[in-house]
């Protein structure tokens, strides 16, 4: 009987976890180059049954799911344009601009192109809304007065960057990157996301992105309202299996009593 009020109660708070991802996606739907993400959940009673009989875990017993981790999906949404010259919007998935916290020197890794020119010192730099300097494909701080940055393209014209077109191979410019497995990305907040240790960024050889444009925020309204729908029945049926076992467990102590 104990164990119905553990898999009720496993369950409401699983749904209350994933509500919490479902709310934050709906949250970001007009923040630029956001990418939403997706709440997986285990089967406890099955992740014991498919590790050895000795083996120690922190799922040792019981029934129910948890929510195991968030994946992130960094496909490719709609493209906006804009009045800016500093704006880049990434064409293929699974690429990100390179940027550099200049206090702490961190390295994370973005889709969001809404940038803008910057001085430190005596020079201008290309950097984000956050403050971070944007990176070249040398891995250093990008200049502002770079060729990329003349208004010479029209508005949405796709710039495939290739290394043999240039004069000089080591011109800095604008540069994409990716990742073996980019969904082990770790989100760091302001659509930034870390690569763990050992995770090495592969250069993008040639990067084709829109000028002029930012890409929009990935969130589907309509298919996040049928996820909290979902989300909201399941809760309820969670709490309502821990009200019948309470029920059913009263009705057992008065035939006792």
């Amino acid at each position: 009987m104990y164990q119905s009020f553990y898999t009720g109660a496993l369950g409401a708070g699983s749904c209350m976890a994933k509500m919490s991802v479902i709310s934050n996606n709906i949250a970001n739907i007009n923040n630029d180059g956001f990418k939403p993400k997706t709440a997986a959940f285990s089967d406890l009673l099955q992740f014991n049954l498919n590790d050895s009989e000795t083996a120690i875990t922190e799922l040792m017993s019981g029934n129910g799911v948890r929510m195991q981790r968030t994946y992130t999906s960094f496909g490719t949404s709609a493209f906006a344009t804009t009045n800016s010259d500093m704006d880049y919007a990434i064409v293929n998935q699974n690429q990100f601009f390179m940027v550099q916290d200049p206090a702490t020197g961190d390295i994370t890794y973005t889709r969001s192109g809404h940038f803008h020119r910057s001085k430190m010192g005596d020079e201008f730099y290309l950097m984000t809304d956050g403050g971070k300097l944007v990176l070249d494909q040398n891995g250093q701080p990008l200049r502002a007065q770079v060729p990329e940055m003349n208004e010479e393209e029209e508005e949405d014209e796709i710039q495939a960057v290739e290394d043999e077109e240039e004069e000089d191979e080591n011109t800095p410019r604008i540069s994409l990157y990716t990742f073996t497995h980019p969904s082990r990305l770790l989100s760091v907040g302001d659509n930034e996301y870390a690569a763990p240790e050992g995770m090495e960024p592969i250069r993008v050889e040639n990067p084709q992105l829109i000028t002029n444009a930012v890409e929009r925020s990935g969130t589907d309204l309509s298919k996040e309202m049928v996820r909290m729908i979902e989300c909201q029945r399941a809760y309820s049926y969670a709490l309502k299996m821990v009200v019948t076992s309470d029920e059913i467990e009263t009705t057992i102590n008065s035939l006792r009593g």
